[in-house]
């Protein structure tokens, strides 16, 4: 969210299975600033692509 709010962010990763209520505010931000939205299918597969070892409902690569 401060990556988003500060502009630093270039592309947002997603997981489908996270609570929208985690995930829903940072899409619309996306949209509103047409950030590109990249999902994953579960949280496990974005933690371990993000390389952090734990489960993550949203990453992001900064500008």
């Amino acid at each position: 969210m401060r990556a988003l709010s500060r502009d630093e962010a270039e592309t947002i990763y997603l997981a489908k299975d996270a609570d929208l209520h985690v995930t829903k505010e940072i899409a619309d931000i996306c949209k509103e600033k047409n950030i590109e939205i990249i999902y994953y299918d579960s949280m496990k597969e974005l933690g371990k692509s993000a390389g952090i070892g734990v489960n993550a409902a949203a990453a992001a690569v900064l500008k």
